[in-house]
C-alpha cells in the first residue's frame, strides 16, 4: 500500500523556516497505530493524515499526530494541510474549505498567500504564581510582566501563557526538564501540557513554546494552537481588537510569522490565525 505525501513549511516567509509538516493523503485505510508509527518515523512536530475527502462540500477529515500522541487540534497542521488541499489536492482550488478534527469543524480560507483558520471559543483555566517558575527556570521575579496573569488557556489544546517583560528574557530562558515535567503534571488541567512564553515589547510580539515529549524538553518553531490561546489571552487582558504578527522560532533558527486578526465582542471571541506555507517536496510512502 502506497500513500502520497507532501512536505511543507508552515508559518514560513521562505523555505526552510517555520514549522515542518508532513501531509499524507488517502489515509482512510490506516489504523491509528500505523499513523502513530509513521509520525514517529517522520519525527516532525506533527504529521497529518487525510482520512476523508468531500469534494462537493470542500471539506476533509484529518487526524493529527505528534511523534508521541494524537492531537485534537493543532494550528500549523491545519494551516499546512489546508494549503496542500486547496493548492494541490482539490483540482478546482477552492478558497474556502472546512477541516474536520476531533474538536469539530474548523473553517479555513485563503487570502492571497495567507491561509487563515477560525479558532474555537477559548476556555480560561487556572492562574499561577510567578514564584512557581522560579523553581524550574532561570527567570527572576523581575523578568515577569505582572500586568498580565499567568494562565492556562485552551481553544482545543491547552497552554500555560507566561508573560515576560523582554525579548532578552525569552532568548536567555532555560528550563529544568525534570522539574518542569513535575510542575506540568501537577498543575495542568488537560492531557496536553505545554508552556507558551511571550513578550510584547515595543509593539513586537515574540514567543517560545516548550513542552516535554518522549522525556525530552522540546521547543516548537511555530505553534498555531498556542497562538490561538495567546490571541484569546491578549483580547481578554490587553485590548478587544488585535492585528499583529507573532514571531516564534527565532531562537532555534526556524523563524516563523503567525498572523493574528481577532476581536472580542460581548464575550464572543473572533480568533483568526494566519500564515504562509512553503512547498518543499512530495513523494510516495510505502506502508
Amino acid at each position: 500500500m502506497n500513500l502520497s505525501f507532501y512536505i511543507v513549511d508552515v508559518f514560513a516567509e521562505k523555505k526552510y523556516a517555520g514549522n515542518q509538516l508532513a501531509v499524507f493523503s488517502g489515509a482512510d485505510a490506516l489504523t491509528d497505530k500505523q499513523m502513530q508509527e509513521i509520525a514517529r518515523e517522520i519525527n516532525f512536530a506533527e504529521s497529518t493524515f487525510i482520512t476523508k475527502l468531500d469534494v462537493e462540500k470542500n471539506s476533509a477529515t484529518i487526524k493529527i499526530f505528534t511523534p508521541e500522541h494524537e492531537m485534537k487540534f493543532a494550528g500549523h497542521p491545519i494551516i499546512g494541510t489546508s494549503w496542500v488541499l486547496m493548492n494541490t489536492i482539490f483540482e478546482h482550488q477552492p478558497e474556502k474549505i472546512t477541516l474536520l478534527v476531533p474538536i469539530g469543524e474548523i473553517p479555513v480560507y485563503q487570502s492571497g498567500d495567507l491561509v487563515w483558520l477560525q479558532a474555537a471559543q477559548p476556555e480560561f483555566l487556572d492562574t499561577f504564581s510567578a514564584e512557581d517558575f522560579l523553581n524550574f527556570s532561570n527567570l527572576s521575579s523581575t523578568d515577569f510582566n505582572d500586568t498580565f496573569p499567568i494562565q492556562e488557556v485552551t481553544t482545543g489544546s491547552a497552554f500555560v501563557i507566561v508573560p515576560v517583560k523582554s525579548k532578552r528574557a525569552l532568548e536567555n530562558l532555560v528550563l529544568d526538564k525534570d522539574k518542569t515535567n513535575v510542575w506540568l503534571h501537577k498543575h495542568c488541567k488537560t492531557s496536553h501540557r505545554a508552556l507558551y512564553f511571550y513578550c510584547l515589547e515595543e509593539q513586537k510580539l515574540t514567543s517560545r513554546m516548550l513542552c516535554i515529549e518522549n522525556n525530552q524538553l522540546i521547543e516548537d518553531a511555530a505553534t498555531g494552537s498556542a497562538s490561538a490561546c495567546l490571541q484569546a489571552f491578549l483580547l481578554k487582558y490587553n485590548a478587544p481588537e488585535i492585528q499583529i504578527i507573532n514571531h516564534q522560532g527565532d531562537f532555534i533558527k526556524r523563524p516563523s510569522q503567525i498572523y493574528f486578526n481577532g476581536k472580542l465582542t460581548e464575550n464572543h471571541f473572533d480568533i483568526k490565525i494566519g500564515g504562509k506555507t512553503q512547498f518543499i517536496a512530495k513523494g510516495e510512502w510505502e506502508v
